[in-house]
């Protein structure tokens, strides 16, 4: 890479997103945020016709920190999900056929359909797995981090949380441990304002979640969740650092669900005002803008995107409706026990 930087039409320096990504990185970045709204679109109107059951959490507005997070990631580096993961398995690399799948209950699904919306794994893409416990994948990314570094390899671990889940005592736990060891993880806390009903003015002592990093001897850095180019650096000094045994870093992204908290929440505890307020602030059209200003794409090529995911979602959603449905002789299947002796 060229040591002279880049610079816009006006002469200006490019700030490190652009320096350091190429014009396909960013479109298929901008492809991945479609995706993940898409998809998450798709699969609420398939529980609202009655297609699939169970519940789900969407993560409609945060696209950017999700998309923004696994971006630079290598397939050899692990991610811990949450209960509100989509985004995280999509950007790490998943096919949505098989994420479909997995909503659907289908043997083509990535964990077999027994997964479900909480649960999608895929270990081969490096995602060691959404959880369904507040807090689940905080000390699961500390255990992969720790593999990491005993075995001399240079990649890292990035756990996802959200604010509610700082204030479980394995986030405490987690980064303490990550600290003494100086251990190649990235804590990304995806601060939207509630835990499930309840917003971080009344559930924090601190104003940030990024504000109980020094207490364990790490960087804690606030970012724009919404706007792609701020996590995207955040990450790139945070692996970085991770990446040459300078231990963990906490990065919190202040983003924002336009859904509710689940399909049950009747989203009482939130204005209209203040929800038409963060739509305002979509970071999709953000980074749509930022790449045409930038001059990497143009609005046709905006549109050609947008238009060859919709026709992927499409085709993934045929594929799983047409899966293969279990059969009971596949009940206990994977299901293991041990022997007492």
């Amino acid at each position: 890479m060229s040591s002279t930087p880049k610079k816009n039409r006006e002469g200006q320096n490019l700030r490190p997103f652009y320096q350091n990504h190429t014009p396909a990185e960013m479109k298929e970045a901008l492809r991945r945020m479609h995706l993940v709204r898409k998809f998450e679109e798709t699969a609420e109107d398939s529980y609202v016709r009655g297609l699939t059951h169970g519940t789900m959490h969407l993560s409609i507005g945060q696209e950017a920190s999700a998309v923004g997070t696994t971006m630079s990631l290598r397939k050899t580096d692990y991610i811990t999900s949450t209960h509100r993961g989509h985004g995280h398995c999509i950007g790490k690399g998943a096919e949505v056929k098989y994420m479909f799948a997995e909503f659907f209950g289908k043997e083509e699904g990535y964990c077999r359909g027994r997964g479900g919306s909480m649960h999608i794994a895929d270990p081969e893409s490096g995602n060691l797995g959404a959880n369904g416990i507040v807090g689940g994948g905080l000390p699961i990314a500390v255990g992969a981090a720790m593999a990491i570094k005993q075995q001399k390899r240079d990649d890292v671990a990035v756990c996802f949380f959200g604010d509610g889940a700082s204030n479980e005592g394995a986030f405490h736990e987690s980064l303490n441990m990550a600290a003494i060891w100086k251990l190649p993880v990235i804590f990304v806390c995806e601060n939207n304002g509630y835990g499930m009903s309840v917003s971080t003015q009344r559930s924090m002592s601190v104003a940030n979640v990024a504000d109980r990093a020094p207490a364990y001897n790490m960087p804690g850095v606030i970012v724009d969740g919404n706007n792609m180019a701020d996590v995207v650096e955040a990450m790139m000094l945070a692996t970085a650092r991770a990446r040459g045994g300078e231990g963990p870093t906490l990065i919190e992204c202040k983003t924002y669900r336009t859904r509710g908290h689940s399909r049950s929440d009747r989203n009482k505890y939130r204005s209209k005002e203040e929800i038409e307020e963060w739509k305002l602030r979509d970071p999709i059209p953000q980074f749509v803008n930022e790449l045409i200003a930038h001059g990497i794409i143009d609005a046709t090529e905006a549109d050609a995107i947008e238009k060859s995911v919709d026709a992927e979602i499409k085709l993934g959603f045929d594929f799983a409706v047409a899966g293969t449905n279990p059969t009971p002789d596949t009940l206990t299947r994977d299901v293991y026990a041990r022997e007492l002796v």
